[in-house]
């Protein structure tokens, strides 16, 4: 019998065993089988089993229990991950009713403010601040010079700026 099918036989024999072996090491039988799944790869793919090993099944175990603990080290690390994700998340607090009527009377100022603009400087203002392209491209698009682009929406901006700080015109955030 050919080494690989005398392997194949060694894992066939085995294989229930090894599954009951990793369940309670990865906290399920769905994991156990993926586990013993990844060893046979593992073990089919080795020339050898490595020196001081006594059988092959011997070796087969070992494969699964480095598994399994890669297995529980990994989803204890992604566990963590994810904890602190939702952590942090969770201290972002949404906008109070007030805070949102804020940001809508704001944006209807910016609108007014956009539109007052001659056409030229208004896309100039919203290729840079709303499709964030650099002011190089912004030039490109708009037949421009880049140091021309770049006052054209300096220029917005303080235009904008002016408008959200009139009375009752906003807040004057920054933009």
């Amino acid at each position: 019998m050919p080494d690989t099918d005398a392997r194949l036989q060694v894992y066939l024999d085995h294989r229930r065993a090894l599954i009951d072996y990793a369940t309670p090491m990865v906290g399920s039988r769905a994991g156990a089988e993926d586990v013993v799944q990844d060893a046979w790869l593992r073990y089919a793919m080795t020339a050898t089993p490595q020196a001081g090993m006594r059988s092959s099944a011997g070796y087969l175990y070992r494969i699964v229990r480095n598994l399994a603990v890669d297995m529980v080290r990994r989803l204890g690390a992604e566990t963590r991950r994810d904890k602190h994700y939702a952590q942090r998340f969770e201290d972002v607090a949404a906008p109070s009713p007030e805070e949102e009527a804020g940001h809508r009377d704001d944006l209807l100022h910016i609108g007014t403010a956009l539109a007052e603009l001659p056409d030229l400087q208004r896309q100039a203002f919203e290729m840079n601040r709303l499709a964030g392209l650099p002011f190089h491209e912004i030039g490109g698009h708009l037949g421009v010079s880049t140091a021309t682009a770049h006052r054209l929406v300096q220029g917005a901006l303080v235009h904008v700026m002016k408008r959200l700080q009139k009375p009752g015109a906003g807040r004057g955030r920054a933009l």
